[in-house]
């Protein structure tokens, strides 16, 4: 799944990957989003929806079939990555693994994805829920001609407050989740494995986390506000709320083994809680992240910067792994005492403010030659 995905969001729509410090972040390179959209569609109309979609490595069969029929939705995907490696770089901001992206990698995390471990489960989760969410909402903003506000909100309803009328243009939550599980989920399906079977659970668990915080917005008809009739839609939360969930269920993941026949899962070891539908599996131990490890894909977190006095995982002894820290005196300057002048001016001054930046050590030369 991560392969066609990650491909698509970077082939095609114009992600750019550029390194800022020691966290490499995702940006996009078309400035604003109708810019975007328009260099996107001259793209396919100058090449063909069949030639991007050809060349694009790491696609499965199905997946070129969706991609050549829909390239509009196709865009909606590359969106949904942008903002789900955006949302997964903020939840780990302050750990050993902050979901570094890797230029010319088309599976965007490099090997971290090659071992079946929570933070793979976090990735393919956080990923199938993007893909979710930036369709729902192109369908609604009528991005797109398959599909637009949610048919099946219709009639009359009730909630704790009463009766109300179903109205507006409810997010189309239907057809995101119908057309990322099929993209998504193409390339398990072919492959049919212990891993595979991971890969799918955890991509339903991201599905469903979107579909979990859709909130019921509504408006008021009646004398004076009243509020005597109402007409509600269903709208999609903020994505930031799907992504505190996903954390939450990473930090409780279950580590789990496929059953003989390889259908379901149990517990790793006797006594483990069995798994659910909605907890993040895994089959693998992380690795620690401290130190640079080409076959774990740690990229180690020499350089990091870190709190001297937090307690928390940004705290440099955590964070540092126990190697210490460098200290930089940084002068940084901000705009201060802003003063409205009449008419239509904002004039500030500059204040300059000198601050500690410390910086994890990297480790001794015999430590890092060890683990490469």
């Amino acid at each position: 799944m991560l392969d066609g995905l990650g491909v698509v969001a970077i082939s095609i729509f114009g992600i750019r990957l550029k390194t800022e410090g020691s966290l490499r972040t995702a940006v996009p390179g078309i400035p604003t989003q109708s810019a975007f959209n328009k260099c996107l569609q001259r793209y396919i109309g100058a090449l063909g929806a069949r030639v991007i979609c050809d060349n694009i490595p790491g696609l499965v069969s199905r997946q070129r079939q969706l991609c050549q029929r829909y390239p509009d939705i196709m865009r909606s995907v590359g969106e949904g990555a942008r903002e789900w490696i955006r949302e997964c770089q903020h939840q780990f901001r302050h750990h050993r693994w902050n979901c570094t992206t890797l230029d010319r990698d088309h599976t965007v995390f490099g090997r971290v994805m090659l071992r079946s471990s929570r933070e793979a489960a976090f990735v393919y989760a956080i990923s199938s829920a993007g893909v979710v969410h930036a369709i729902t909402r192109a369908c609604s903003q009528g991005e797109l001609s398959v599909c637009s506000c949610d048919p099946y909100t219709r009639g009359r309803h009730h909630d704790q407050r009463g009766d109300f009328d179903w109205g507006g243009c409810s997010d189309n939550i239907h057809y995101g989740v119908r057309f990322a599980k099929a993209f998504v989920d193409a390339k398990e399906k072919r492959l049919k494995d212990a891993r595979a079977l991971m890969n799918l659970h955890n991509n339903r668990c991201g599905r469903t986390a979107v579909r979990r915080f859709l909130k019921l917005e509504c408006k008021c008809h009646g004398v004076s506000g009243s509020c005597t009739l109402r007409t509600c839609w269903r709208a999609l939360s903020d994505f930031r709320r799907t992504g505190d969930y996903l954390r939450r269920r990473y930090d409780g993941a279950v580590q789990v083994m496929a059953t003989q026949d390889g259908a379901n899962f149990t517990a790793a070891r006797q006594g483990y809680r069995r798994a659910t539908r909605t907890d993040l599996v895994y089959f693998d131990n992380s690795p620690d992240y401290c130190v640079l490890d080409k076959a774990a894909g740690s990229l180690g977190t020499a350089g990091r910067v870190c709190s001297k006095t937090s307690k928390g995982t940004d705290g440099c002894e955590i964070m540092c792994c126990g190697r210490g820290y460098d200290t930089t005196r940084v002068t940084r300057v901000t705009q201060c005492e802003c003063k409205f002048h009449w008419c239509c001016a904002v004039r500030c001054k500059e204040c300059r403010n000198t601050v500690d930046v410390h910086t994890c050590k990297a480790p001794k030369k015999a430590e890092w030659l060890d683990q490469t």
